[in-house]
C-alpha cells in the first residue's frame, strides 16, 4: 500500500472512531444518558442523599461537571492544573445553591462536551497520538475515561432515584 493510501485509510479510521466517540457522548449509548436519568428529578430531591449513599444528585452532577471541564482542559491546555483531589472535585454540601446553579451546572456540561466533539471532530486531532504535556495519555484514551467516569455517576443517579423512589424507567 502506498504512503498516501495508509494516510487516507488512517485519516478515515480516525473519522469513524471519532464519530463514534461523539455519538456516545451525547446519547449513552447503551447506558441511560445523563438527560434521561435526570428527566423529571423533583426539585425536592436533587439535594437529598439517599440512605446508603455518600453524595446526593447535585453532588453527583457537579462532580460529573467538574471532572469533565479537568478532562477537556487537559487535553486541549498544556499548562492545565487539576483541582486537588478530592476536595477540588467533590462539593461538600449536598444542596444546589439554587435553581440557577443547577441549570448553569448543565449548561456547563453541555459547553465540555460540545468543545470535547469539536476536539474529536478536528482533521487534526490525532486520537492515539501521546499528548505531549501528559505521561503517555491520548485523545482516545481521555475520551473512553470521561464516557466511562459520566456512565458510572450517572448509574448512581438513577440507583439514587430508585432508592428515593422516583426512578420509574
Amino acid at each position: 500500500m502506498k504512503l498516501n493510501q495508509r494516510m487516507q485509510t488512517n485519516i478515515m479510521k480516525n473519522k469513524t472512531i471519532s464519530d463514534e466517540l461523539t455519538k456516545y457522548l451525547h446519547s449513552g449509548n447503551a447506558h441511560v444518558s445523563l438527560e434521561v436519568a435526570l428527566k423529571g428529578l423533583p426539585v425536592e430531591l436533587r439535594g437529598t442523599v439517599a440512605p446508603g449513599l455518600p453524595y446526593s444528585i447535585w453532588q453527583l452532577l457537579d462532580h460529573i461537571r467538574i471532572t469533565l471541564w479537568d478532562m477537556v482542559e487537559f487535553c486541549i491546555n498544556p499548562k492545565h492544573a487539576s483541582p486537588d483531589w478530592p476536595e477540588g472535585y467533590w462539593k461538600k454540601d449536598p444542596l444546589p445553591a439554587s435553581d440557577k446553579a443547577w441549570s448553569e451546572c448543565l449548561k456547563a456540561i453541555q459547553k465540555e462536551k460540545q468543545r470535547f466533539n469539536e476536539l474529536l471532530q478536528k482533521d487534526a486531532t490525532d486520537l492515539t497520538a501521546a499528548l505531549p504535556h501528559g505521561e503517555g495519555q491520548t485523545i482516545f484514551m481521555e475520551a473512553l475515561q470521561l464516557l466511562d467516569h459520566e456512565s458510572y455517576h450517572t448509574a448512581e443517579i438513577v440507583v439514587a432515584r430508585r432508592i428515593l423512589g422516583d426512578w420509574k424507567k
